[in-house]
């Protein structure tokens, strides 16, 4: 592992941005200083260009076991730190389901073998695995994920009796899908009688996976928290309502019910569906622009704590079908960091803001051990971006395995030049460089 100084950068960490060098070694930021002189095995001139905390995404879908004809580790991974997202938290709706301990490690293994980027996983909750939920230790995994609504996969918890005794006793953090399920049940329902499956269109995901049936679900949760006093964190935001759920009274270290809200909720709304079709077919859905606006609203005033992507590939063949045989999900974590600097460019959010929501806040929610900031002592998870280097994506730049993206053909303003994972680099300048893999994510709990 060799030394690294960046020279000259544009900081920007924990509400400030500001000019200064910075010293890695040994994978960890050992000096953070106007100007540094030490000896190291590569310098970084990074004069013009803005040095970031890697994006901690908390949400990804990355099919391995099971769907790697959509994706896999090794592929994600890659088009991750190309996008510079350093580290993420993969969900359990693999193949098989990821219910058991010993499933849950055999993902790990697999990650420590050809993951690029520092990773972890949630332990899936069942109807019939509490048991096993129990057994997780909150040290090594980043949470247990319940689907209170099912999205792709056969995951749905949905026995009352089930759901009070995991926010009971769980050991760790909750992190929920909500949607209530006999609502969106009954919506497709009546979709289905009136237009037949031929005539359902992208259009109609958002009445079918209704507004309505999003709010139940997220205040049953938010409910049993209370009633429980359970670490809970509700993802994927889609609606104005449901902001209402959360408070920004208090600091985030000391919320028991947190929030995060994902790219394509904050960039799409229904007027894309003409144009876009099922490539924005997301499961909670994307609503309104006025949606769209109370989402972003809440997440600069603090109810809304962290900005994932929700990354769920599909085969573009898939994607194609008619729209009742379409998955839903798509690739984001290639572009997520792109995407948001286009909206700090338009003055939608600052960039201290964009680093608070995407690696500092998630790193404080799931109490990660030494990453998510650029201190002294801290691993070197950094990414530093070009603000005036525009950048077209195209089938050829694409890393996902998928080889789409809902962004294809849209040119970002901002550039990633360069990425590092716990003080390895590992793009360069529209390369990945092969260094051997991110490491496990450790939690202070």
């Amino acid at each position: 592992m060799s030394s690294i100084l960046i020279k000259s950068a544009q900081i920007v960490n924990e509400g400030k941005t500001f000019l200064a060098d910075v010293y890695v070694n040994h994978g960890r930021i050992e000096m953070i200083a106007e100007e540094i002189n030490h000896t190291a095995d590569q310098v970084i001139d990074a004069r013009g260009l803005h040095l970031l905390p890697g994006l901690i995404d908390d949400q990804v879908h990355f099919r391995e076991p099971g769907l790697t004809h959509k994706a896999d580790i090794w592929h994600e991974s890659r088009a991750a730190v190309a996008g510079g997202t350093t580290s993420f938290m993969e969900m359990p709706n693999t193949v098989p389901n990821t219910l058991t301990q010993r499933l849950l490690e055999d993902k790990f293994e697999i990650a420590s073998e050809s993951s690029l980027a520092n990773y972890s996983f949630f332990m899936g909750a069942a109807n019939d695995n509490l048991a096993e939920v129990l057994k997780t230790n909150p040290r090594e995994v980043c949470g247990i994920k319940i689907f209170m609504g099912s999205s792709t996969g056969n995951m749905l918890v949905d026995n009352q009796e089930t759901l009070e005794k995991i926010f009971a006793e769980a050991p760790t953090l909750i992190a929920v899908h909500c949607e209530d399920e006999a609502t969106v049940q009954r919506n497709l329902d009546t979709y289905l009688k009136k237009y037949g499956e031929e005539g359902l269109t992208a259009e109609m995901h958002p009445f079918i996976r209704s507004a309505e049936a999003c709010y139940l679900s997220s205040s049953k949760a938010v409910e049993l928290a209370k009633k429980h006093n359970t670490r809970l964190h509700i993802l994927h935001i889609s609606t104005a309502k449901e902001t209402e759920l959360f408070s920004n009274l208090l600091p985030l270290s000391q919320k028991r019910i947190t929030a995060e809200a994902c790219i394509h909720h904050l960039w799409f709304s229904d007027t894309d569906y003409p144009q876009k079709g099922n490539f924005i077919k997301w499961n909670p859905a994307v609503k309104t622009s006025l949606d769209r606006t109370a989402i972003l609203e809440a997440v600069l005033d603090g109810r809304i704590d962290v900005i994932a992507t929700d990354h769920a590939p599909h085969t573009l063949a898939e994607k194609e079908q008619p729209y009742v045989k379409a998955p839903s999900g798509g690739p984001l974590v290639q572009h997520a960091l792109q995407a948001l600097l286009d909206m700090v460019k338009k003055k939608q959010l600052t960039l201290e803001q964009m680093v608070q929501k995407t690696a500092h806040n998630t790193a404080t929610l799931f109490q990660i051990e030494n990453r998510g900031f650029i201190r002294e002592g801290y691993w070197a998870d950094l990414v530093l971006v070009d603000l005036d280097r525009p950048y077209t994506v195209t089938t050829e730049n694409i890393l996902s395995k998928c080889g789409w993206s809902p962004f294809m053909g849209h040119q970002f303003s901002s550039s990633i030049i360069h990425t590092m994972v716990s003080g390895n680099i590992v793009y360069s300048e529209g390369k990945i460089i092969e260094v051997g893999s991110g490491h496990r994510l450790l939690f202070n709990r």
